[in-house]
């Protein structure tokens, strides 16, 4: 995880984890690495949490 991720359980926003998973693929220029690759998994599974998270909020 990069080192400005927050501490696991922390609450973010969908919108926040998605600029940082957009970031994550302009840095790469397209084409993940390994370590990259890895943080874009942690990160869609938290978008994927906040996500759900939102829905439930809203019904």
């Amino acid at each position: 995880m990069s080192p400005d991720s927050p501490p696991p359980g922390s609450v973010r926003s969908a919108a926040e984890i998605n600029d940082q998973i957009r970031a994550l693929w302009l840095r790469a220029g397209g084409t993940l690495s390994a370590q990259e690759r890895a943080e874009y998994e942690l990160l869609v599974v938290e978008w994927a949490a906040a996500v759900r998270g939102q829905v439930v909020e809203a019904a």
